[in-house]
């Protein structure tokens, strides 16, 4: 039967950490000679500490191998001196990983107005290109977002935390508070804590520049604008040797607090569908992880 959670080899850990440091789940202790351990039953299953172990003591039987183009069996080319474009596409999407450790060193404003270029070439419904970006190009800008944001949700884990709202609510056909506590309330406590104790920063993970991007509600398809976008700034992060990661907590808080609009002046006829954390990466990935099986349904004829 196929393990859904990764295998740590104890004879080959060499107990270096690595793992424990990427893994954004915290499901991953240190035993004898800070050996790795699974310290959990399940996990995200995004296969950081297999990218990242220079041991290779971890394997992840739940995912398939890293993703390759049928099109490389067709004559491709035969070496990495000279790659089809399509094989160095590929590569750059199978490097890509979310990264949540920064180095301190700031982000070259040239960087980031490479990566918004590349964000407008994405293509958007009738051509509205009804996005808009908004830079925080240093760690105080980054910081302030994430206390507005973490103020957020310090009101939402009081209202969570109470039994008697989140389950009354919950009869009365509204779950989302019930939801919410269940599968967020304690990790965003946690975060809450460690922030206010040490500012351990677990939402931009002390990225020192962040990317919004938005879009303007009146578009055709002003979330799908905005999320292609946004690839195309993970995608060009990458190939310039830049670490990335979106930043889910801050898009729902801003969905529900008009504060955040307010204080990126962001005219509220816009919406932000994404924030991406930015800097140089702390860490090195060893290799290309897979993903999981996916079956087609091929439609012949409808």
């Amino acid at each position: 039967m196929t393990s859904d959670v990764p295998l740590i080899d104890q004879e080959r850990c060499i107990g270096c950490g690595a793992c424990r440091a990427i893994c954004p789940d915290r499901v991953i202790g240190a035993g004898s000679s800070d050996k790795a351990f699974l310290d959990a039953e399940s996990c995200l299953q995004c296969g950081h500490c297999y990218a990242v172990c220079p041991a290779e003591a971890v394997s992840v039987p739940f995912l398939g191998p890293p993703p390759a183009l049928a099109s490389d069996d067709d004559g491709g080319a035969t070496s990495w001196v000279d790659p089809l474009p399509s094989q160095m596409l590929m590569e750059i999407m199978k490097q890509r990983r979310s990264c949540r450790l920064y180095k301190d060193k700031p982000v070259d404003r040239a960087l980031i107005d490479d990566l918004l270029t590349a964000a407008v070439t994405a293509p958007s419904g009738t051509n509205s290109q009804g996005w808009k970006f908004l830079v925080l190009p240093n760690r105080e800008g980054v910081t302030r977002l994430g206390e507005v944001t973490a103020d957020f949700y310090r009101r939402l884990n009081q209202k969570a935390a109470l039994p008697l709202l989140r389950n009354v609510l919950k009869l009365l056909g509204y779950p989302a508070l019930h939801d919410y506590y269940e599968g967020y309330y304690q990790k965003v406590q946690g975060a809450l804590e460690g922030w206010d104790r040490s500012r351990e920063d677990r939402l931009f993970h002390g990225a020192p520049a962040a990317i919004v991007v938005a879009a303007d509600r009146s578009s055709s398809c002003p979330a799908e604008d905005a999320l292609l976008a946004s690839q195309n700034i993970l995608l060009m992060a990458e190939a310039l040797e830049l670490g990335t990661c979106l930043i889910g907590y801050v898009v729902e808080a801003a969905r529900r607090d008009p504060s955040i609009n307010r204080l990126l002046d962001l005219d509220m006829n816009y919406r932000i569908h994404s924030v991406v954390a930015l800097g140089h990466p702390a860490v090195k990935w060893m290799r290309p992880v897979g993903r999981k099986p996916v079956e087609p349904k091929i439609l012949a004829s409808i």
